[in-house]
């Protein structure tokens, strides 16, 4: 244990001394990956089962250090940012064209995400049929039912009202599902008071906006020293994926995940399509991005993820930090191409021919891709995640939820890419909008 302990630590400071060496982060973050890949696949070979639980408990306190590290700034981060977000725009019409190009990218693209997913699982015959339930999936069986009841009792109003802050200290805090977007609306309100009394004192409009401006300043600074420890936070990460991967539920599932990272890399070129098609080189854009990627796909966190996709789009992409603060932070909660769009996608198509509906019959069809599209702008109101999109999903097409817990096993495998796809939508939307509606003020994009 002690000698697995000190590579690790050995591996870290071997990252440490790279960053010395002025190479770059995103090329640290990729050695971390690949590092943690080896290492973590190491110990679940040589250690036995009690020691690498041991193992994985200290490694894994630097990647949830890490992670907290990024939740930690992410309500001070969308407060601050959205709000000078929105004092920059100067006029409420600019504000309105910007939410609405973002939103409306989210939603279309999820809803060619889950055609994608739903057409490559009828196309490989995917069935829920002959799927084995053990203890962890019996176990996970009960946890959906229960989560499946809080949802049944959701209206379409009381689910947006829900959107909406009552108490922005408790939001602030994280109590609620919904507090991220609560904070988000909260701070264009913020941003919006900010204009009317700029337009009523501009003396005192400008000391505002220079102090919202300072405060965003000293949060960024924040956010790149919290950014800074990426790759050690990845190494940790998937040092704790490879370590803990079991190979039978991987190959008992293989189909099924070999089909959904199919989808998944379709989708990313669905992606590189639509930002070729707004003038920019998709390898140079995906070689941008690349770090905040990499740490989705390892943190399984799109909230956590915010901090880097406003920074990369500001400073690599050249997005408008408007745009960047809006695609950042409603990416992380509306239309998430992955969780929200393949996933329940491909489970509906799978578990209808069980219950004698042809997936592939238009009328079933379409109305998934529907389901999907409209279910993917309210899972914020209950959660968030590929399990609550499956969970509003299924039923609302008639189907049982079981497929959800018999997945279990390989859900943190699947995840991962679903996550890295979720962020890739929301900084592609945000790009597409700078090139399509843009907002003058920053240096030219690349």
């Amino acid at each position: 244990m002690l000698f697995s302990l000190l590579i690790f630590v050995a591996l870290l400071a071997g990252l440490a001394s790279l960053s010395r060496k002025d190479m770059s982060l995103s090329s640290r973050v990729f050695i971390g990956l690949g590092l943690g890949i080896v290492f973590g696949s190491g110990l679940q070979w040589l250690l036995a089962a009690e020691t690498l639980t041991t193992v994985v408990d200290w490694v894994n306190l630097i990647g949830s250090a890490y992670v907290s590290l990024l939740k930690m700034i992410i309500m001070p981060l969308i407060i601050v940012v959205m709000t000078a977000a929105v004092l920059r725009l100067e006029q409420l019409a600019a504000l309105g064209r910007l939410g609405g190009s973002i939103i409306g990218i989210l939603l279309i693209t999820t809803t060619i995400a889950a055609a994608i997913g739903a057409g490559l699982a009828a196309g490989f015959n995917l069935s829920a049929e002959g799927l084995v339930e053990g203890e962890r999936e019996l176990a996970r069986a009960m946890a959906v039912a229960e989560k499946q009841n809080q949802i049944a009792d959701l209206s379409v109003p009381s689910l947006l009202l829900s959107f909406l802050p009552t108490n922005i200290f408790a939001d602030l805090s994280g109590s609620r599902s919904t507090s991220v977007i609560a904070v988000v609306i909260f701070s264009i309100f913020l941003g919006v008071a900010g204009l009317r009394l700029n337009a009523l004192s501009p003396e005192h409009g400008a000391a505002l906006k220079g102090g919202v401006e300072l405060a965003e300043e000293w949060i960024m600074h924040l956010v790149k020293l919290v950014i800074s420890l990426t790759p050690y936070g990845v190494l940790a990460l998937m040092t704790k994926m490879a370590a803990t991967s079991d190979s039978a539920d991987i190959l008992n599932l293989f189909e099924f995940i070999v089909v959904s990272y199919a989808a998944i890399f379709i989708m990313i070129g669905v992606h590189a399509l639509l930002i070729s098609l707004s003038g920019m080189s998709p390898i140079n854009y995906f070689k941008r991005i690349l770090p905040v990627l990499i740490f989705s796909f390892t943190s399984r966190s799109s909230a956590a993820a915010i901090p880097m996709s406003i920074d990369t789009q500001v400073k690599e992409l050249g997005n408008h930090p408007s745009i960047a603060s809006f695609a950042a932070s409603f990416g992380a909660t509306i239309g998430q191409n992955g969780c929200a769009g393949i996933y329940p996608a491909m489970l509906a198509v799978m578990i209808a021919p069980t219950v004698g509906i042809d997936p592939l019959a238009p009328s079933f069809f379409l109305m998934l891709l529907l389901v999907v599209t409209l279910s993917s702008f309210g899972i914020a109101g209950v959660g968030g995640g590929a399990t609550f999109a499956a969970l509003v999903v299924l039923p609302t097409m008639g189907l049982p939820v079981t497929l959800v817990a018999l997945l279990i096993s390989i859900e943190p495998l699947i995840d991962m890419a679903r996550t890295a796809l979720n962020v890739s939508g929301s900084i592609t939307a945000g790009t597409m909008t700078q090139r399509w509606i843009g907002v003058e003020e920053e240096a030219p994009t690349p």
